[in-house]
């Protein structure tokens, strides 16, 4: 007990430079365990959204069956937003209920998500509420949503209207099975290496600021050790010091963190907000910040009393510790193998179907490999750093001419552990960014669509039947004089244009599908005067009042940029007889404004629901919009991880140097009286940064290089070779270095102060 009040009072009564230390511990501190927190809360609310019941995977019985409740589910859309549809009718007390809902919807009315709901009252009613038959009766609670800006309406009809409708089918019990999508393997493999990406930085930074003045804590503990105390008191005594400064700034971590969840909430880096309750630390989490981070404080400076223990004369005269060996490069290679690995695993898994450009994510042991990798290869850069500043230092005395080089040579050749810690955290940093630089390009090259030109606004609607297993539907469209009917009235709209796409023979033809809810016809028949309003699909041969082309998968693929446009040309095939006497299979509509484009979709609904079409209207530029959203949510949490791996690093680098200041604060004295300018000062503590962390940058550099062609294979195993990034990273990187510079610069204020000739008394 008296080491322990011995500890707390030299932590906290030694003067004022004994508690700017403990400031410095606490503030660095209290940033790591706010990042550390925000990134566990980001992690649990993934997790959490991820894992919701998923009771739009119901699947039943076909309708011709008897049971509770008959359900069709489907997707429309609202100006490029989803919008979850589910019509139901309940025909038995017992029938399953939506999460959210007290009861099901009875015919003639419906219930819409909070955001439906606004959008429903600020929207008129022939955009979007008509697209609903019947009245709002309420609100669908939190439980049936995965996000609180979910679109999701859920109708009632009556059991025969609804029986009559294709596709309708027969539940007993709701789908209980987790939310996942096609990127929800992505999205974990992603946040995986987030974590892991930021858990060196955030552990360099606490153990940079647990180390300040470690020198001068040396000093002092050998002294204690000269005169009696033992090697235990001496750690009890550094351990409290450690404690102190640590659990000061986990408290400060903790309160900074709980204003910051609304905006984590609302900056989810897979898309949308999440709920705000959701985004938390788990109470297991908490107590393991709160408990682990002063714990492992004290361990630090415990172990960083390792020559006070072996011998306190050692440290009072200054013995230079032995050089780091090469074996530190070992783990970096090992890591770095090990990357290599996992397109070799993944090749032989078997084959995943793709989700927008991706895969499903990394399955089996490629996960595991790959974080293992990653982690031996940051773990490897912080090892191989002081070899490499040791290399450094000796090319730095080799050429050295003026002072401050030699200096800053004998310096680093001297410590080159405590001179790569101040700039560990930055190396990390350039890692990270490099993987997220090469990667993004390549996710972006096998999502990114040029655009579908003047097509990018049309419309496009299939009113092809759900196909059977061979690819065929059953349903090839609407009956020509139904189909008739729906052209004529949309060409009366004002601004409309219509591009009528018919079945080439009343037999089934062949239809393309590339998901559940995407399918249509790999050719159409098509009166050459309805293709003028069209410019960008082509022009009929000469003559020729109406073609055959083949349109592809123009209806139901998403990269209109890589479909062969135009479709029709003078090579293309004619068609004999009036396509207008065939059933209409497809539509691609152009209007003149947002407003009557969704006027124009609510009317659509009705028909596709009538003929049973698995694809809702949507226009080829929100096909396009929504893919690229998921490049968009990649280039943000790109952006969210540079941003804070440099800001961790930052703080690191301000701990180090300023730490590094107070504790040769008596031999930058004693060079000051001796007629040693500040600037000669400056400039050493320069070169000191400067060397180490241009060699290990530029190692880190190549590592994430290497890392990044593995995780680009990973996530698009289409892809080869390493897309590079451009000039703005690389001058990026470059600005980067020049802030941390400066940060460096900006400690000759505290340089003067600390060295003032007149002030030379030490303790």
């Amino acid at each position: 007990m008296m080491m322990l009040r011995l500890g707390a009072r030299l932590a906290l009564r030694s003067g004022r430079e004994a508690l700017i230390r403990l400031a410095l511990v606490a503030a660095a501190v209290a940033a790591g365990v706010t990042v550390l927190l925000g990134v566990l809360a980001e992690l649990n609310a993934f997790q959490a959204t991820a894992g919701t019941q998923c009771w739009q995977c119901t699947t039943g019985r076909p309708a011709t069956a008897s049971g509770p409740e008959l359900w069709h589910y489907s997707e429309d859309y609202y100006a490029g937003r989803v919008v979850q549809r589910l019509d139901v009718a309940v025909s038995a007390p017992d029938a399953p209920v939506v999460p959210g809902l007290a009861r099901m919807p009875a015919p003639g009315e419906y219930y819409a998500s909070p955001a439906l709901a606004r959008l429903l009252a600020a929207t008129p009613p022939d955009e979007l509420a008509d697209r609903f038959p019947g009245a709002l009766a309420g609100t669908i609670g939190d439980p049936g949503l995965t996000r609180p800006g979910d679109l999701v309406v859920v109708v009632g009809h009556a059991p025969g209207d609804l029986a009559a409708r294709p596709g309708t089918q027969v539940v007993d019990a709701l789908s209980t099975r987790s939310h996942v999508d096609g990127t929800t393997g992505l999205y974990r493999y992603g946040l995986g290496m987030v974590a892991v990406g930021l858990l060196f930085p955030l552990l360099t930074l606490i153990g940079t600021a647990t180390r300040l003045a470690a020198a001068r804590r040396e000093e002092r503990f050998a002294a204690f050790r000269l005169v009696g105390a033992t090697t235990r008191q001496v750690g009890v005594i550094a351990s409290v010091e450690a404690l102190l400064g640590a659990a000061a700034g986990t408290l400060g971590g903790l309160i900074l963190f709980q204003p910051l969840r609304p905006v984590i909430a609302r900056l989810a880096l897979d898309g949308p907000p999440y709920f705000g309750r959701l985004v938390a630390p788990s109470p297991a989490q908490y107590a393991a910040v709160a408990a682990g981070i002063p714990l492992a404080a004290a361990l630090a400076a415990v172990l960083s009393l390792r020559r006070v223990r072996m011998s306190p004369l050692g440290v009072s005269r200054r013995v230079t510790p032995p050089a780091p060996s090469a074996w530190r490069l070992a783990p970096l290679l090992v890591g770095l193998v090990l990357f290599a690995a996992v397109p070799v695993v993944l090749d032989r898994q078997p084959a995943r179907p793709p989700a927008a450009g991706f895969t499903a994510g990394p399955s089996g042991a490629a996960l595991p490999l790959a974080l293992l990798g990653l982690v031996l290869t940051m773990l490897g850069l912080v090892l191989a750093g002081p070899w490499l500043t040791g290399r450094g230092a000796r090319i730095v005395a080799r050429l050295a001419r003026r002072a401050p080089a030699l200096l800053s040579a004998r310096r680093l050749a001297d410590n080159p552990k405590a001179a790569f810690r101040s700039v560990g955290g930055l190396v990390l940093a350039v890692y990270v960014g490099t993987v997220i630089a090469c990667v993004v390009p390549a996710v972006g090259a096998g999502l990114h669509s040029a655009g579908g030109g003047t097509l990018d606004e049309v419309l496009r609607v299939s009113f092809v039947a759900e196909p059977d297993p061979d690819g065929h539907s059953a349903v090839p469209g609407l009956a020509p004089d139904d189909g008739q009917a729906l052209v004529t009235r949309l060409r009366s709209l004002p601004g409309v244009a219509v591009l009528p796409l018919y079945a080439p023979e009343r037999q089934l033809t062949g239809y393309a599908c590339v998901s559940e809810h995407a399918c249509g016809p790999t050719e159409a028949a098509i009166a050459c005067a309805d293709l003028a309003p069209f410019p960008a699909l082509g022009r009929c041969p000469a003559g020729v009042p109406a073609i055959r082309p083949e349109f592809g998968l123009l209806l139901s693929h998403d990269n209109v940029a890589a479909l062969p446009l135009p479709f029709a040309g003078e090579d293309t095939p004619a068609y004999a007889t009036d396509p207008a006497a065939q059933p209409l299979e497809a539509l691609l509509v152009r209007t003149a404004s947002p407003a009557t484009l969704e006027r124009v979709r609510t009317l659509l609904g009705g028909y596709t629901a009538q003929a049973g079409a698995t694809s809702a209207p949507k226009t080829i530029g929100e096909s396009i919009r929504l893919r690229e959203a998921l490049y968009r949510q990649v280039q943000r949490a790109a952006l969210a991880v540079v941003a804070v791996t440099l800001l961790v690093a930052g703080c690191s680098l301000a701990v180090a140097v300023g730490g590094g200041l107070v504790e040769r604060r008596r031999p930058f004295t004693l060079l000051r009286v001796a007629g040693t300018p500040a600037p000669v000062l400056l400039r050493v503590v320069l070169l000191e940064s400067v060397v180490p962390l241009t060699l290990a940058a530029a190692v880190a550099l190549a590592a994430g290089a290497g890392t990044a062609a593995s995780v680009t294979h990973t996530l698009l195993p289409g892809a080869h070779g390493l897309a590079w990034p451009g000039a703005g990273y690389f001058a990026t990187l470059a600005a980067g270095l020049l802030a941390a510079l400066a940060v460096v610069l900006s400690a000759l204020p505290l340089l003067r102060l600390l060295t003032e000739p007149d002030n030379a008394r030490f303790e």
